[in-house]
This record gives C-alpha cells, sequence and structure tokens, in this order.
C-alpha cells in the first residue's frame, strides 16, 4: 500500500466500503451467507458438510464458484485493458451489481446474490499488478496482519505511520458493513442500487485520472 499515491488509497478504501455494504446485504438478505468473505462461506461449509445441510453446502458452493468466476473475468479485463487503467474492471463490477439488483427486483434473490458475488470477485482486479492481487479489497484479515506487523516495525524503529493505510482498509470494510446493513433494513435489496452507483462513480473517476498510465 505505501506505494500507491493518496488517490489510489482513497479509492482502495472506498471499494472496501464497497465490499462491506454488498456482503452485509448478501449477509441479510441470504440468512447468514457471504457474498464477499468466502473464508466465512468456507467454514460454512464445513459446518454443512458436517451437520448434512445439503441446501447450505449447494449455496456455498454457488458462491464460491460465482466469486472465482468473477475473479477470472476481472483479471482477464485488467489483463486486457491495462492493469494500470482500473475503470473497465469497475465498469465490470457495475455491471454484475446491477445485474444482481435487477435479478433481485424481479424475484431471483439467490441468482441476484450470486451475480453480485461475480462482482466481488472482480473487485479483486482493480489493484492487480502482474496478475498478482496486489491490495486485497474485498477480505481484511490480511489488511489487519500487515498493519500488525507495521506497528511491530514502528515500534522498533520503522516508519511511524506505515500501518495506518491497512487500518483505514478495515475500518472501510467495516463501516460499508455497517451502511449496508442500515440501508437494507431501510429499503430492501434496492440497496444494492446505492452499490452501483458509487462503483460507477469511481470507474468515472479512475478512468479520467489513470488512462494514460
Amino acid at each position: 500500500m505505501k506505494h500507491y499515491e493518496r488517490g489510489e488509497v482513497v479509492l482502495a478504501v472506498t471499494l472496501a466500503g464497497v465490499a462491506g455494504y454488498v456482503d452485509a446485504i448478501g449477509f441479510l438478505k441470504l440468512g447468514g451467507f457471504f457474498v464477499s468473505f468466502m473464508s466465512g462461506n468456507s467454514t460454512r461449509l464445513g459446518v454443512g458438510l458436517a451437520t448434512a445441510n445439503g441446501a447450505a453446502v449447494a449455496t456455498v458452493l454457488r458462491l464460491v464458484v460465482a466469486f472465482v468466476a468473477g475473479v477470472v473475468l476481472g483479471a482477464l479485463t485488467a489483463r486486457a485493458f491495462g492493469e494500470n487503467r482500473r475503470s473497465p474492471v469497475l465498469i465490470v463490477e457495475a455491471a454484475l451489481l446491477a445485474l444482481g439488483a435487477s435479478l433481485v427486483a424481479l424475484g431471483f434473490g439467490t441468482a441476484g446474490m450470486i451475480a453480485v458475488a461475480m462482482a466481488m470477485g472482480a473487485e479483486n482486479a482493480v489493484f492487480q499488478r502482474n496478475g498478482d492481487v496486489a491490495v486485497g479489497l474485498t477480505y481484511m484479515t490480511g489488511a489487519l496482519v500487515k498493519a500488525g506487523q507495521r506497528i511491530a516495525g514502528a515500534l522498533v524503529g520503522g516508519e511511524p505511520s506505515d500501518w495506518l493505510r491497512y487500518v483505514l482498509l478495515w475500518t472501510g470494510l467495516a463501516a460499508g458493513g455497517a451502511l449496508g446493513a442500515v440501508t437494507y433494513v431501510t429499503i430492501g435489496a434496492a440497496a444494492l442500487w446505492v452499490a452501483v452507483a458509487v462503483v460507477l462513480g469511481g470507474a468515472f473517476w479512475a478512468e479520467r485520472r489513470w488512462r494514460s498510465v
């Protein structure tokens, strides 16, 4: 994260917020399953297998497959248009979120959430570098580990503020989760359109800022 400029950090924190926002919506809509946090779904899969809960296993597998498919789509998009450009991946993400919101509005709730899981997979390619994820946007365990490592480094004479950007990522996801839950309780799954608008706004901003990079 320390190699990224301030604008990129702002975009990363915003997108982490989007991940938390839609994950909260998915969690409430699906009754305890995640559209972004695949570690949690993996635990649910293990519990489902142990308790012979076929419905839970099937739901988790669909979400995980959709997420991985989104990762593949996002990675291919980043490679095709240039990994530093950012906006094409964001447009793909926004399109998948819009598809999910539309399916939910038409009464296809599970299918809609699967499309949203694809969008979250694709989001991780926004900061792709040499084919690998440079900044994870939909999962924060790694960010918290890095924050702790940077704090340890600061205590022994290293850079005193390296940890802050990782804490900001985690804060963005947590704050997004709170906002997503409140919005879902208020207006239902239509809250997904807010995420669509934010991601599209990020795409237009990124296109203007980094197209020539």
